[in-house]
């Protein structure tokens, strides 16, 4: 597939791509019928490692972003990949932030951890 021209981009947690992509799928099997449908590889690929790493329900992860986005130093991408991983360390906060040009606090990294833990299973 070729793309021609980025319309639009919208960054999504991991549980808003399984939700979208379950929903595209329902809907294209039930188009054409269950029998004579073939989803692409691609599509089933994206599907599989959705449903294998979200641990959310998107409207969770939607909301976990947002109470993120609400903390200093936090950027939309690093609240998505947040809610993605959910760490439950301060090493693997860490790491989220490994390139970013600063560094967070003790207690900056303890606030993410408790908004992380209300929401983890």
């Amino acid at each position: 597939m070729i793309v021609k021209k980025i319309i639009s981009e919208v960054p999504l947690t991991l549980s808003e791509v399984k939700e979208i992509l379950s929903e595209i799928k329902q809907r294209r099997l039930s188009e054409e019928g269950e029998e004579g449908t073939e989803l692409p590889y691609e599509f089933r690929k994206a599907l599989t490692h959705a449903e294998t790493f979200a641990r959310l329900k998107s409207d969770q992860a939607r909301e976990m972003v947002e109470r993120l986005l609400e903390l200093d130093k936090m950027k939309l991408e690093i609240a998505i990949r947040i809610a993605d991983l959910l760490p439950k360390s301060r090493d693997e906060l860490r790491a989220v932030y490994a390139k970013e040009r600063f560094s967070l606090t003790e207690e900056e990294l303890d606030k993410i951890l408790e908004i992380v833990a209300e929401y983890s299973l």
